[in-house]
Protein backbone atom coordinates (compact mmCIF):
# COMPACT_ATOMS: atom_id res chain seq x y z
CA UNK A 1 0.00 0.00 0.00
CA UNK A 2 2.99 2.29 0.01
CA UNK A 3 3.20 2.95 -3.70
CA UNK A 4 0.55 5.18 -5.19
CA UNK A 5 0.54 2.94 -8.28
CA UNK A 6 -1.01 0.14 -6.19
CA UNK A 7 -4.05 2.24 -5.27
CA UNK A 8 -7.19 1.25 -7.18
CA UNK A 9 -8.22 4.16 -9.44
CA UNK A 10 -11.77 3.85 -8.09
CA UNK A 11 -10.48 4.47 -4.54
CA UNK A 12 -8.59 7.61 -5.55
CA UNK A 13 -11.61 8.85 -7.50
CA UNK A 14 -13.90 8.24 -4.51
CA UNK A 15 -11.63 9.86 -1.92
CA UNK A 16 -10.27 12.78 -3.95
CA UNK A 17 -12.53 13.27 -6.98
CA UNK A 18 -11.24 16.82 -7.55
CA UNK A 19 -7.58 15.82 -7.33
CA UNK A 20 -7.29 17.33 -3.84
CA UNK A 21 -8.04 15.48 -0.61
CA UNK A 22 -10.25 17.75 1.52
CA UNK A 23 -9.77 16.57 5.10
CA UNK A 24 -12.01 17.85 7.90
CA UNK A 25 -9.98 18.73 11.00
CA UNK A 26 -11.94 19.23 14.24
CA UNK A 27 -10.36 21.61 16.75
CA UNK A 28 -13.28 20.76 19.06
CA UNK A 29 -11.51 17.52 20.01
CA UNK A 30 -8.03 18.36 21.39
CA UNK A 31 -7.03 14.69 21.36
CA UNK A 32 -7.18 14.74 17.55
CA UNK A 33 -6.22 18.29 16.56
CA UNK A 34 -4.87 21.56 17.91
CA UNK A 35 -3.24 24.71 16.58
CA UNK A 36 0.54 25.07 16.69
CA UNK A 37 2.38 28.26 17.68
CA UNK A 38 1.79 29.65 14.20
CA UNK A 39 -1.92 28.86 14.34
CA UNK A 40 -1.64 25.96 11.90
CA UNK A 41 -3.45 22.62 12.40
CA UNK A 42 -1.43 19.92 14.13
CA UNK A 43 -2.22 16.59 15.75
CA UNK A 44 -2.89 12.92 15.13
CA UNK A 45 -5.67 13.56 12.60
CA UNK A 46 -3.48 16.00 10.67
CA UNK A 47 -0.65 13.45 10.51
CA UNK A 48 -3.03 10.79 9.20
CA UNK A 49 -4.51 13.16 6.61
CA UNK A 50 -1.04 14.05 5.33
CA UNK A 51 -0.01 10.41 5.09
CA UNK A 52 -3.21 9.50 3.25
CA UNK A 53 -2.79 12.34 0.73
CA UNK A 54 0.81 11.26 0.19
CA UNK A 55 -0.26 7.70 -0.55
CA UNK A 56 -3.06 8.82 -2.85
CA UNK A 57 -0.54 11.12 -4.57
CA UNK A 58 -2.89 14.11 -4.36
CA UNK A 59 -2.77 17.57 -2.81
CA UNK A 60 -4.13 18.03 0.71
CA UNK A 61 -6.54 20.73 1.87
CA UNK A 62 -7.19 20.90 5.62
CA UNK A 63 -10.71 22.21 6.27
CA UNK A 64 -11.00 23.22 9.94
CA UNK A 65 -14.04 23.08 12.23
CA UNK A 66 -14.74 23.72 15.91
CA UNK A 67 -17.26 20.93 16.54
CA UNK A 68 -17.94 17.35 15.50
CA UNK A 69 -21.48 18.29 14.55
CA UNK A 70 -20.20 20.78 11.98
CA UNK A 71 -17.80 18.16 10.60
CA UNK A 72 -20.62 15.66 10.09
CA UNK A 73 -22.76 18.33 8.43
CA UNK A 74 -19.90 19.00 5.99
CA UNK A 75 -19.60 15.27 5.27
CA UNK A 76 -23.34 15.03 4.63
CA UNK A 77 -23.15 18.02 2.28
CA UNK A 78 -20.20 16.46 0.43
CA UNK A 79 -18.06 19.52 1.25
CA UNK A 80 -15.16 17.39 2.54
CA UNK A 81 -13.78 14.05 1.37
CA UNK A 82 -12.67 12.50 4.65
CA UNK A 83 -13.15 13.27 8.31
CA UNK A 84 -12.01 12.04 11.70
CA UNK A 85 -15.18 11.32 13.64
CA UNK A 86 -16.56 9.06 16.33
CA UNK A 87 -18.45 6.00 15.15
CA UNK A 88 -22.13 6.52 15.89
CA UNK A 89 -25.20 4.74 14.46
CA UNK A 90 -27.03 8.02 13.78
CA UNK A 91 -24.12 9.44 11.81
CA UNK A 92 -23.75 6.12 10.00
CA UNK A 93 -26.82 6.93 7.94
CA UNK A 94 -24.69 9.41 5.98
CA UNK A 95 -21.11 8.33 6.70
CA UNK A 96 -19.08 5.23 5.82
CA UNK A 97 -16.46 4.42 8.48
CA UNK A 98 -13.14 2.68 8.86
CA UNK A 99 -12.59 0.75 12.06
CA UNK A 100 -11.45 2.88 14.99
CA UNK A 101 -7.85 4.10 15.08
CA UNK A 102 -8.01 5.46 18.64
CA UNK A 103 -10.38 4.98 21.57
CA UNK A 104 -11.25 7.86 23.89
CA UNK A 105 -13.01 7.78 27.25
CA UNK A 106 -16.10 9.87 28.01
CA UNK A 107 -16.27 11.15 31.59
CA UNK A 108 -18.34 13.31 33.94
CA UNK A 109 -17.17 16.34 35.94
CA UNK A 110 -18.89 17.94 38.95
CA UNK A 111 -18.14 20.54 41.61
CA UNK A 112 -16.17 19.39 44.65
CA UNK A 113 -19.21 19.80 46.89
CA UNK A 114 -21.58 17.85 44.65
CA UNK A 115 -23.37 14.88 46.25
CA UNK A 116 -22.85 12.95 43.00
CA UNK A 117 -20.02 10.44 43.49
CA UNK A 118 -20.63 7.77 40.84
CA UNK A 119 -21.49 7.75 37.13
CA UNK A 120 -24.71 5.86 37.85
CA UNK A 121 -25.96 8.77 39.98
CA UNK A 122 -26.01 11.25 37.08
CA UNK A 123 -29.21 10.08 35.39
CA UNK A 124 -31.63 11.35 38.05
CA UNK A 125 -34.54 13.81 37.93
CA UNK A 126 -33.42 17.42 38.33
CA UNK A 127 -29.85 16.78 37.15
CA UNK A 128 -28.76 18.95 34.21
CA UNK A 129 -25.79 17.75 32.17
CA UNK A 130 -23.71 20.03 29.94
CA UNK A 131 -22.61 18.45 26.64
CA UNK A 132 -20.96 19.67 23.44
CA UNK A 133 -23.63 19.98 20.76
CA UNK A 134 -23.40 17.21 18.17
CA UNK A 135 -20.46 15.47 19.85
CA UNK A 136 -20.24 11.67 20.06
CA UNK A 137 -21.11 11.73 23.76
CA UNK A 138 -24.06 14.09 23.10
CA UNK A 139 -25.47 11.54 20.64
CA UNK A 140 -24.79 8.69 23.08
CA UNK A 141 -26.32 10.45 26.09
CA UNK A 142 -29.32 11.58 24.04
CA UNK A 143 -30.11 7.90 23.55
CA UNK A 144 -29.17 6.69 27.04
CA UNK A 145 -30.19 9.40 29.51
CA UNK A 146 -33.75 8.85 30.73
CA UNK A 147 -34.29 11.21 33.70
CA UNK A 148 -31.60 13.90 33.66
CA UNK A 149 -31.71 16.82 31.19
CA UNK A 150 -29.04 17.58 28.59
CA UNK A 151 -27.99 21.21 28.10
CA UNK A 152 -25.93 21.84 24.96
CA UNK A 153 -22.86 24.06 24.81
CA UNK A 154 -21.88 25.24 21.30
CA UNK A 155 -18.67 23.14 21.26
CA UNK A 156 -16.93 20.53 23.43
CA UNK A 157 -14.11 22.84 24.65
CA UNK A 158 -16.81 25.29 25.85
CA UNK A 159 -18.64 22.70 27.98
CA UNK A 160 -17.08 23.42 31.38
CA UNK A 161 -17.38 27.20 31.10
CA UNK A 162 -21.00 26.69 29.98
CA UNK A 163 -21.58 24.31 32.92
CA UNK A 164 -20.25 26.94 35.33
CA UNK A 165 -22.05 29.90 33.75
CA UNK A 166 -25.40 28.08 33.72
CA UNK A 167 -24.84 26.62 37.20
CA UNK A 168 -25.50 23.08 35.97
CA UNK A 169 -24.96 19.93 38.03
CA UNK A 170 -22.72 17.89 35.68
CA UNK A 171 -20.41 18.42 32.69
CA UNK A 172 -19.85 15.56 30.25
CA UNK A 173 -16.95 15.28 27.83
CA UNK A 174 -13.76 13.65 26.67
CA UNK A 175 -11.80 12.73 29.79
CA UNK A 176 -8.63 14.56 28.73
CA UNK A 177 -10.50 17.81 28.05
CA UNK A 178 -12.24 17.61 31.44
CA UNK A 179 -8.96 16.83 33.21
CA UNK A 180 -7.43 19.97 31.67
CA UNK A 181 -10.47 22.03 32.73
CA UNK A 182 -10.28 20.64 36.28
CA UNK A 183 -6.68 21.87 36.48
CA UNK A 184 -7.67 25.24 35.00
CA UNK A 185 -10.68 25.85 37.27
CA UNK A 186 -10.43 25.24 41.04
CA UNK A 187 -13.14 23.33 42.87
CA UNK A 188 -13.99 20.71 40.25
CA UNK A 189 -13.52 16.93 40.21
CA UNK A 190 -14.01 14.09 37.75
CA UNK A 191 -16.11 11.08 38.65
CA UNK A 192 -14.14 7.84 38.66
CA UNK A 193 -14.24 5.64 35.59
CA UNK A 194 -16.03 6.41 32.35
CA UNK A 195 -19.58 6.43 31.04
CA UNK A 196 -18.64 5.43 27.50
CA UNK A 197 -15.77 4.62 25.17
CA UNK A 198 -15.63 6.75 22.04
CA UNK A 199 -14.30 4.95 18.97
CA UNK A 200 -12.63 7.49 16.68
CA UNK A 201 -12.52 6.46 13.03
CA UNK A 202 -12.00 7.90 9.58
CA UNK A 203 -15.15 8.52 7.59
CA UNK A 204 -16.17 9.48 4.08
CA UNK A 205 -19.57 10.49 2.65
CA UNK A 206 -21.80 7.46 2.09
CA UNK A 207 -22.66 8.73 -1.39
CA UNK A 208 -19.05 8.04 -2.45
CA UNK A 209 -19.66 4.29 -2.29
CA UNK A 210 -17.53 1.39 -1.08
CA UNK A 211 -14.32 1.85 -3.11
CA UNK A 212 -13.05 4.76 -1.06
CA UNK A 213 -13.93 3.44 2.37
CA UNK A 214 -12.48 0.03 1.53
CA UNK A 215 -9.13 1.73 0.95
CA UNK A 216 -9.57 3.83 4.13
CA UNK A 217 -10.17 0.68 6.16
CA UNK A 218 -6.96 -0.90 4.96
CA UNK A 219 -5.06 2.35 5.50
CA UNK A 220 -6.24 2.65 9.11
CA UNK A 221 -5.31 -0.95 9.91
CA UNK A 222 -1.82 -0.40 8.51
CA UNK A 223 -1.42 2.86 10.45
CA UNK A 224 -2.26 1.03 13.69
CA UNK A 225 -0.14 -2.04 12.99
CA UNK A 226 2.92 -0.08 11.86
CA UNK A 227 3.04 2.05 15.01
CA UNK A 228 2.19 5.26 13.11
CA UNK A 229 -0.82 6.06 15.34
CA UNK A 230 1.04 5.21 18.57
CA UNK A 231 3.98 7.39 17.54
CA UNK A 232 1.66 10.27 16.64
CA UNK A 233 -0.08 10.07 20.04
CA UNK A 234 3.32 10.13 21.74
CA UNK A 235 4.69 12.92 19.55
CA UNK A 236 1.70 15.15 20.30
CA UNK A 237 1.79 14.21 24.02
CA UNK A 238 -1.75 12.83 24.00
CA UNK A 239 -2.59 10.91 27.18
CA UNK A 240 -6.36 10.64 26.93
CA UNK A 241 -6.49 8.11 24.12
CA UNK A 242 -5.13 4.69 23.21
CA UNK A 243 -4.51 2.97 19.89
CA UNK A 244 -7.60 0.97 18.96
CA UNK A 245 -7.23 -2.80 18.59
CA UNK A 246 -6.98 -4.33 15.13
CA UNK A 247 -10.29 -4.75 13.34
CA UNK A 248 -11.68 -8.31 13.49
Amino acid sequence: MTACSTIPPAAREALAPQGTLRAAINFGNPILANKDAAGQPTGVSVDLARELAKRLDVKLELVTFTSAGAVVDALKANKVDIAFVAIDPLRGQDVLYSAAYVVIEGAYLVRQGSPIRRNEEVDRPGIRVAVGKGSAYDLYLTREIKQATLERAPTSPAVVDFFLAQNLEVAAGVKQQLEADAKRVPGLRLLDGRFMVINQAMGTPRVRGEAGVAYLRGFVEEMKASGFVAQALQRHKIEGAAVAPAAP
